[in-house]
């Protein structure tokens, strides 16, 4: 497993100090990706309104907010940036749903085990496959999201990367996850006429490697994939195949 190359640039995307510097730059709000109209199906679908729920690598992101607005009851925020951490709970101080807290994402153990029913990650994996010992970086992450995951929670990645750089990580069964892709256009992406909201609800059936099927075209080829990887009682031997 190797660094995730293709959407990276020479910034360290993992550093604390490079997104301390950034968020002191830019003082307004960005949502990476996808806006939280765009995921809220995906969010509704899989994770109730009363669930605890972490947020890894908020940043200055407005997601959170417009979920306690959609009826979510309990939203843990975390950064690594302090810059970013300190800005946000100035912003929501007067929203008691939401929390924040400076934290590495490699090493989450101020949660105990099972602190949570949801973690939504947009964008943050992708940052660590961007940084330097990538390969350990993600491990690490991952890790720790399945350890802080109670038993039949889920962990939402929003990530441009396809099945071929992010299920050698998430595919290992230690993780004791059940794994369902989805493919969802980038914002503004304008498809054939055929195309409709509805098929991007509709998972995508994976090979028992965990790959895309030989016959599967993507219609946008900047896309993003979002994993939905449910947390099992049973430890699994395998990737599961959606077929």
């Amino acid at each position: 497993m190797f660094r995730d190359v293709s959407s990276c640039n020479t910034y360290n995307y993992g550093d604390a100090l490079y997104w301390d510097a950034r968020y002191v730059q830019e003082a307004g709000s960005f949502d990476w990706y996808q806006r939280y109209s765009a995921l809220r199906p995906f969010v509704r679908k899989y994770a109730p309104t009363s669930s605890r729920i972490l947020m890894v690598g908020c940043g200055n992101a407005v997601m959170s907010e417009d979920m306690v607005k959609d009826g979510y009851e309990e939203i843990m925020n975390i950064d690594i940036s302090s810059v970013a951490i300190d800005m946000m709970r100035r912003k929501y101080e007067h929203i008691p749903q939401l929390k924040y807290m400076q934290m590495d994402v490699r090493d989450m153990s101020f949660f105990p085990d099972d602190s949570f029913d949801t973690v939504i990650d947009k964008g943050t994996l992708d940052s660590l496959m961007c940084g330097t010992d990538a390969p350990i970086s993600a491990s690490q992450m991952l890790g720790e999201v399945s350890r802080l995951l109670r038993p039949g929670g889920v962990y939402m990645l929003i990530t441009y990367g396809d099945p071929n750089v992010r299920m050698p990580y998430l595919g290992r069964p230690v993780y004791n996850w059940w794994i369902e892709l989805y493919v969802i256009p980038r914002p503004g992406f304008e498809g054939s006429a055929s195309s409709s909201m509805k098929s991007y609800l509709e998972p995508i059936p994976m090979t028992e490697k965990g790959l895309l099927p030989a016959d599967f075209v993507l219609e946008d080829p900047d896309c993003h994939f979002i994993y939905v990887c449910k947390k099992m009682d049973d430890v699994l031997t395998s990737i599961p195949s959606i077929d």
